[in-house]
C-alpha cells in the first residue's frame, strides 16, 4: 500500500463527490491505495490500514462496511442510504436482499445501480449493496427487490 499523491487524492475526492454527492476533500488525509500489478490502476483504498472501498473498472466505488461507517459522518451522504422496516432488519443484517415493500425511507440520491448503505433508525450501518431500482420506484412498488445486499454486519464470511 502506498500513500496517495496529492493529485490522486483530489481525483478520489472529486469521484466521491460525483457518485455520492458528498464533499470529502479534506477528510481522508491518511488514505492509502493498492494498485493493480497488471494494469497499474488504483484497485483498493485504505484508511488507517482498513479497507475503505474498491474501485471497479466501470468507475463505481464499492464501499465496505467500514467505508460506509466513515461516509455516514457526512450529513449529505445520508441521501445514499435506506432505512428498512423493523421486520426486515434481521434478514438484511445476514446479507439477504431488501425488498421494496420493506423500505421505510430512502434517500433522493439513489438511482438504479448506485451504491447504497442500509442503516437503522439510529444511523447504524446494517449492510451495503447495490440498488436495483430508484428511490421513486421503491416508494411506489410493493414487490420486487430494491437492494441486492453485498455484505451485512452478520454475513457469513
Amino acid at each position: 500500500m502506498n500513500p496517495l499523491p496529492l493529485d490522486e487524492k483530489r481525483k478520489l475526492a472529486a469521484h466521491i463527490r460525483l457518485l455520492f454527492n458528498t464533499e470529502v476533500s479534506n477528510e481522508f488525509s491518511k488514505i492509502q491505495c493498492e494498485y493493480s500489478k497488471r494494469t497499474g490502476r488504483i484497485k483498493n483504498f485504505f484508511v488507517n490500514s482498513e479497507l475503505f472501498a474498491t474501485l471497479r473498472k466501470d468507475g463505481q466505488i464499492v464501499l465496505t462496511l467500514f467505508g460506509a461507517r466513515q461516509m455516514l459522518r457526512f450529513e449529505a451522504f445520508k441521501q445514499n442510504c435506506i432505512i428498512p422496516k423493523d421486520e426486515a432488519v434481521p434478514f438484511i443484517s445476514e446479507g439477504r436482499s431488501l425488498f421494496c415493500k420493506h423500505v421505510k425511507w430512502c434517500g433522493n440520491n439513489i438511482k438504479i445501480g448506485s451504491e447504497v448503505v442500509v442503516i437503522d433508525e439510529n444511523e447504524n450501518v446494517l449492510a451495503v449493496g447495490r440498488s436495483l431500482c430508484s428511490c421513486v420506484l421503491m416508494n411506489k412498488f410493493d414487490y420486487g427487490v430494491a437492494v441486492k445486499i453485498r455484505e451485512g454486519i452478520k454475513s457469513r464470511k
